[in-house]
């Protein structure tokens, strides 16, 4: 029987190597899933908790305390670690504690990156706690409003005007480097029209870089598909003629995930944020001295689950309760 003091994913997993971000160590301050937005194509499966309402989930320094345990574990281990990210199961920005935990794993000497969906960025105190980070990465799916209710589904307040108002106000202030993602789902916001409009804007917030990418892992709803190879390259060239530096995403990144001597938690921290497809977590699990046996038991548990994408297998965090 899995120990339920490990059932919810740990405060520190990792690292996971990013395209974006090198080896990060991922820093989950959020409650299992709470969120702004309950997106279609999120890898993360259902929004549990859907909600606006910034609360405090874990005292700042117990997340400070967390990070530095595990970077110290990690780095004992010989591995590396490029930065420090708020990536968890939900929108970092709803924790009132993130502006004092990014401050405190700053002075612990770790670069900061935050990955969130920008949803909250009309409120001036999340603009503040962004601020404080090295490195902020913001979702802009798209600034149509019919859109941005079928791709993201945000709650009720504030209206997409609002948030992209925000969006603009912490860009304009922010001197870390800003970089944006925009995801495309084909036939919802793909059309050349849409992304012309979501590049121009993006253009004006003036990233160090736009990523345009699309659904690589299992999606929330089965209907999701990614566009054609040739309809993301289309749509990296509108963002290209706004003047903007960018990447495409168009395949899922092949690495090896780093061990961890504690293999059921860390297992539960990478799917909690990171599906993994089973030759992966079977990879991880031998690197961390442990077997397959402890995949079969988080799953037998009902902690994490099995979902198919494209044929391939993936182990993905279950609801949490």
């Amino acid at each position: 029987m899995v120990d339920r003091a490990v059932a919810h994913p740990p405060i520190a997993f990792g690292p996971v190597l990013s395209r974006r971000l090198g080896w990060s160590l991922g820093i989950n301050n959020v409650r299992p899933k709470s969120c702004t937005y309950a997106c279609v194509y999120c890898q993360l499966g259902p929004t549990d908790r859907a909600t606006s309402r910034r609360v405090a989930f874990y005292d700042p320094e117990a997340v400070v305390a967390a990070v530095v345990q595990r970077a110290e574990q990690v780095r004992s281990a010989g591995q590396q670690i490029d930065v420090a990210t708020f990536v968890p199961d939900g929108e970092p920005t709803l924790d009132l504690g993130l502006g004092a935990a990014i401050r405190g794993i700053r002075t612990a000497g770790h670069r900061v990156a935050v990955i969130t969906n920008g949803s909250l960025c009309w409120d001036e105190e999340v603009r503040d706690a962004l601020g404080q980070a090295d490195v902020v990465s913001i979702k802009v799916d798209t600034v149509d409003e019919t859109t941005w209710h079928r791709l993201n589904r945000p709650l009720r307040d504030p209206p997409l005007p609002d948030v992209l108002e925000g969006v603009r106000r912490f860009a304009a202030a922010y001197r870390g480097e800003l970089v944006t993602e925009t995801m495309l789902v084909a036939g919802v916001n793909d059309d050349a029209a849409t992304v012309a409009r979501t590049a121009s804007f993006v253009g004006a917030l003036e990233p160090l870089r736009a990523y345009v990418a699309i659904p690589t892992r299992p999606p929330t709803e089965p209907w999701v598909r990614a566009p054609s190879r040739a309809a993301a390259l289309r749509a990296a060239d509108a963002f290209r003629a706004a003047e903007l530096p960018v990447t495409c995403l168009l395949e899922d990144l092949e690495a090896p995930f780093a061990a961890d001597r504690e293999a059921v938690e860390g297992l539960l921290g990478i799917v909690a944020v990171h599906p993994m497809t089973d030759e992966d977590a079977r990879g991880y699990l031998e690197r961390s001295g442990a077997d397959w046996s402890v995949a079969l038991k988080l799953l037998g548990e009902g902690l994490i689950v099995r979902v198919v994408h494209d044929g391939r297998v993936y182990l993905r965090r279950a609801p949490w309760n």
